[in-house]
């Protein structure tokens, strides 16, 4: 990552926990605008979501997004990480449960349900401001 360390941890310090942010993605020519809850870690937001939903469909058409969130925007890639119970996302799957634990397991998510996943955005530049500093960061 080339982020410097001191936006970083801005970002870890604002992002690192349940999160509220704007996805953006593309239907087309048409930007799509959601809230989802996210969690930041090392130049990535991670999702909880549903494989077929729009966002999804959106993402494998044209992987282009963008986010916003606490004085911070961003553009980036959607990966879909699959399945939130397979072995190789055990280590973001781990985080996200803690992260979201005040509400993971009220019903709303089926983790039985293969199409439950984790849509990863790979953040590759954005603009963060804190007290009066701009930083223009490159991932």
């Amino acid at each position: 990552m080339k982020i410097n360390e001191e936006a970083n941890r801005i970002l870890t310090e604002r992002f690192g926990k349940d999160s509220i942010i704007a996805l953006a993605t593309v239907n087309g020519n048409v930007p799509c605008v959601r809230n989802v809850n996210a969690y930041y870690e090392d130049g990535a937001f991670y999702i909880i979501t549903y494989a077929l939903s729009n966002k999804m469909r959106e993402i494998e058409q044209n992987p282009a997004a963008a986010i916003a969130g606490d004085w911070f925007t961003a553009h980036g890639k959607g990966i879909n990480l699959g399945y939130f119970g397979k072995e190789e996302n055990r280590w973001i799957a781990d985080k996200l449960k803690l992260a979201f634990a005040e509400w993971i397991d009220n019903g709303h998510n089926n983790f039985e349900d293969e199409n439950t996943i984790i849509l990863c955005i790979k953040l590759t530049d954005g603009l963060l401001f804190s007290h009066g500093t701009r930083y223009k960061l490159t991932f």
